[in-house]
């Protein structure tokens, strides 16, 4: 049975069942339960701490698991990502007083404040920047006011926060992170029952962004509609009953999907029709 260990709790938590639930699996209805056991796809699912699961994967006592890009770095566990799942998305920058420092190359003897110490210390190291790295748990903004830190290292996103607190972001993200799945390292050959799960993660994510599109066209501009609608490997096109007429059906972005159907009406094309998919397979 494949053991998988899956966020409790935080920004990861939900949108990982809810990802897990779209791909088949049985997933837990209430948040005290620890651990699901899904017999009809023989899946086991732990449900631990984010920043704990690299640290469980890595151990070999769970195959696989959930969890954000900077937890796994930050852990230092034995561990890799093996799909990137879209969500959970962030930017890790440094943060400090306006006229402190430029970027990372000033912070030489400097005292910096982040709740991500290993992704911190291995940055100021790639840099071959001399600073005292101290770990604070949760908000981090208020460290420089206190005199703790002259800089922070936190997750940015529209930076209002940081501002609100008078600093700025300065010098290039640290990292850019996102939910993925994860493997501890120098394992044996791929586990069928893992590429299988990996695959209708795949399918989901292929799900979420592609909608399905069908219409009609006059067959003297069939070219120039699936031009537009190329598909992901090539349109259906078969012939209608009333003569000189096709219908087409393609996988479309689902974000383009507007824009595409009004080009499509330009050209001639009626019935022009966009259908949600569930699952997939490529």
């Amino acid at each position: 049975m494949l053991r998988i260990a899956v966020p409790n709790k935080g920004s990861l938590s939900e949108p990982a069942s809810a990802m897990l639930h779209e791909a088949g699996y049985r997933q837990r209805k209430e948040s005290k339960e620890l651990v699901l056991v899904d017999v009809e796809n023989e899946v086991e699912f732990f449900y631990l701490r984010p920043r704990d699961i690299a640290i469980y994967v890595s151990s070999g006592r769970l195959d696989i698991g959930i969890t954000g890009r900077d937890l796994l770095l930050d852990s230092g566990a034995k561990a890799e990502e093996i799909l990137q799942l879209g969500f959970a998305r962030s930017t890790f920058r440094y943060a400090t007083k306006p006229g402190t420092a430029k970027g990372v190359e000033d912070f030489g003897g400097m005292t910096i404040a982040t709740s991500y110490e290993g992704v911190v210390a291995q940055h100021l190291a790639d840099h071959g920047v001399d600073a005292s790295v101290v770990h604070l748990d949760g908000a981090v903004e208020t460290a420089i006011e206190l005199g703790v830190a002259q800089v922070i290292a936190d997750v940015v996103e529209t930076g209002i926060s940081l501002r609100n607190a008078g600093l700025e972001v300065i010098g290039e993200p640290i990292m850019e992170s996102e939910a993925v799945v994860i493997r501890g390292t120098g394992g044996n050959e791929p586990d069928p029952k893992v590429q299988q799960f990996l695959r209708r993660l795949q399918g989901v994510l292929v799900a979420r962004r592609y909608v399905m599109m069908d219409y009609d066209i006059r067959v003297e501009d069939v070219e120039n509609a699936v031009a537009l609608t190329p598909g992901l490997e090539s349109p259906t096109v078969s012939p209608l009953h009333h003569e000189g007429w096709v219908a087409v059906r393609s996988m479309v972005p689902s974000r383009d999907s507007q824009r595409i159907m009004d080009e499509l009406y330009e050209l001639g094309a009626r019935a022009i029709l966009t259908t949600g998919i569930h699952a997939c397979r490529l």
